[in-house]
């Protein structure tokens, strides 16, 4: 039997994805269905009014392991929750909507800030994120792509100066 709904596209573990309205033009993220809502690394984050609009602005550091490359981001304010952290604890996230990009495709997600400066991941793409739109094959990873890498300058060998 042939079935009406839309065949699911198949993700890795591991992908590239995009965070436009963010100013983040790429972060490696960890797959975790395991998660109910992304969690981004954020700091400094700050609550202010714009337009009687509750609003938040953040630093992102996109790159792991590299806190000199620096995002700075706002956003309007969801709300703030308890969520429980990967050991288990509750704490206190703020909650923002904010859209992203993935192969083809650009749409909202909800995101809560929190500090990841101890995980390997800048950023974790909960499953709410992914409903109906992917499935998670955990043998592959970057199947959207990888960024393009920064070719190293070739050093000529030296030549000359030896003996005869």
């Amino acid at each position: 039997m042939l079935s009406s709904k839309k065949e699911k596209r198949v993700i890795g573990w591991r992908e590239w994805i995009a965070l436009p309205d963010l100013g983040v033009k790429r972060i490696k993220v960890k797959v975790d269905t395991g998660a109910r809502t992304s969690a981004l690394h954020a700091s400094n984050i700050e609550f202010f009014t714009r337009r009687g609009l509750h609003w938040v602005r953040f630093d992102i550091h996109p790159k792991q392991r590299d806190t000199r490359s620096t995002v700075h981001a706002e956003a309007q304010l969801l709300g703030q929750r308890p969520v429980r952290n990967s050991g288990g604890r509750a704490e206190h996230r703020v909650v923002i909507h904010t859209p992203m990009r993935f192969l083809d495709e650009v749409w909202p997600i909800e995101v809560t800030l929190t500090g990841r400066d101890q995980m390997g991941f800048r950023m974790l793409l909960g499953r709410e994120a992914l409903r109906r739109r992917f499935t998670v094959d955990p043998a592959r990873s970057y199947v959207g792509g990888r960024p393009p890498t920064k070719k190293k300058k070739k050093v000529a060998p030296a030549t000359g100066g030896g003996q005869a």
